[in-house]
């Protein structure tokens, strides 16, 4: 028999879901149609003034070359942090999900990071990889690497990427211990009765029935990739050198906030916002078919 609560007072719902909803509406929905609204007008970097110029702030971003260019990194850098971020997850979390002793301390530890707030992640690995003071850094150069994320477009890249996957890394760990812990062990001793092999019995069995947490994990990690990095980008390498790393989040704040340009960067948020719409159409219509539950 199906169980339902039912509120004596019709307020009742209403007053418990006003917080939310007024968060919602104060932090997310007005600052989203602010950038619409001001995605319209050429403002002055004082304020005071604005003339409003209708969609040619928007002719303008696609006429830029440098805007191009940061679509093109975005796109690198998402996919990068996504497909790399998830393959290294699941690995850890098979692991942790094989480990007998000290499972608490293992899985205690790969949880930790999640808890290191963005700017401090960017800190900790500019630091780490510093080309005159980073202790990795001086040990590449041991190795006879020239590395200096400064400089090198690529390892600039490679700097933000890693930093992205560490901190993100604790959320996916979390999901896929929860998934591979809810497939019936049953089917996994069949498996091997028949005589398959651990490889075998993963990729027949236990992969499919992760693809639901595979799929939300996907999703999630693009939208993370194109917003939650901003701080970790700032930190470290401040879109350079160059535009090497300058993805299109961190391209709104240089535009808004260096260049004073507040008409372009409420275009290319909304720009931004279509795009992970988009994003997440696609996945959910043509990815989530392939997905079994």
């Amino acid at each position: 028999m199906e169980k339902r609560v039912v509120f004596t007072h019709k307020a009742l719902p209403l007053l418990l879901l006003a917080p939310q909803l007024l968060i919602t509406i104060i932090f997310f929905f007005w600052p989203a149609g602010q950038a619409i609204w001001q995605s319209f007008f050429i403002e002055s970097a004082f304020g005071g003034d604005s003339t409003f110029v209708g969609f040619d702030n928007y002719i303008s971003l696609f006429n830029d070359p440098n805007y191009y260019d940061s679509f093109l990194v975005t796109i690198v850098f998402s996919t990068l942090v996504a497909v790399i971020g998830l393959g290294v997850s699941l690995v850890l979390a098979v692991m942790a999900d094989r480990v007998i002793k000290f499972a608490t301390t293992y899985k205690t530890l790969i949880i930790w990071p999640y808890a290191v707030a963005p700017a401090v992640v960017g800190v900790l690995w500019a630091f780490m990889f510093s080309p005159s003071v980073g202790t990795v850094a001086v040990y590449l150069s041991q190795l006879g690497i020239g590395w200096n994320p400064q400089l090198n477009s690529n390892h600039a890249m490679i700097l933000v990427v890693m930093a992205a996957i560490w901190k993100q890394i604790s959320y996916n760990f979390l999901f896929f211990l929860a998934g591979l812990q809810a497939i019936p062990k049953s089917l996994i001793e069949a498996a091997a009765i028949d005589g398959a092999s651990p490889s075998r019995r993963f990729w027949t069995i236990i992969f499919p029935l992760l693809s639901p947490t595979t799929f939300f994990l996907l999703v999630i990690n693009m939208v993370y990739a194109f917003f939650d990095t901003f701080a970790i980008i700032d930190t470290t390498t401040q879109g350079g050198p160059g535009s090497s790393t300058n993805i299109l989040v961190y391209n709104v704040y240089k535009t808004a906030f260096k260049s004073f340009d507040y008409g372009s960067s409420g275009a290319q948020s909304v720009i931004l916002m279509l795009i992970v719409i988009g994003l997440t159409i696609i996945q959910f219509r043509y990815i989530d078919r392939k997905v079994q539950y």
